[in-house]
């Protein structure tokens, strides 16, 4: 047991949509007094760093409502009910970028948000790509545009703030970590 650990008394879900559930607990704190969390509950997703032979990152560009702007992104998407990390992240891949990889790496999983949600993103490094015929459909709300950049390119952006999504900041630190294109 965690000594910091709430123990819920009470769950009330307020929302169960396509993507995420709203939760309110009534939690007992460590020192024994009540407290109510606002919880969003997500099925969890994955992230992909797909690097060309010339070790180029793959990346897309696209509009998020939440924020009212389009924002460059490494191409990532939502868990299914019992799908594999893998298996989604092969998808998306294919889905997004219309490429297929030879090797998937896993590389790390980490929360998004952990003081209200529990969503957990699997980030996946995609070697050895290869432009497919036929990709598969992405969704059809879904708007993409595809950029290849060098990591360089990606980490001066981010030093610049024309990126501001959090898991392509730590894909573009793991890259560059990793020395991917050098």
């Amino acid at each position: 047991m965690d000594k910091f650990e709430e123990r819920t008394v009470h769950t009330e879900t307020i929302y169960d949509g396509k993507i995420i559930r709203l939760e309110i607990d009534d939690v007992i704190l460590p020192d024994g007094k009540p407290a109510k969390r606002e919880l969003v509950r997500h099925p969890g997703a994955v992230a992909l760093i797909p690097v060309t032979d010339d070790g180029k990152l793959v990346m897309v560009e696209q509009y998020r409502k939440a924020l009212g702007t389009t924002l460059l992104e490494v191409p990532a998407g939502k868990l299914e009910p019992g799908e594999a990390p893998e298996v989604t992240a092969r998808r998306e891949l294919e889905e997004e970028t219309g490429y297929a990889c030879r090797n998937l790496e896993p590389v790390t999983t980490f929360a998004t948000s952990p003081g209200f949600a529990d969503e957990t993103i699997h980030l996946f490094a995609a070697t050895g790509l290869r432009k497919i015929d036929n990709p598969a459909a992405g969704d059809e709300d879904e708007f993409v545009e595809l950029l290849e950049i060098t990591v360089e390119e990606a980490a001066a952006m981010l030093d610049q703030g024309k990126i501001r999504d959090a898991k392509t900041a730590f894909s573009i630190l793991w890259a560059e970590r990793a020395g991917i294109g050098k």
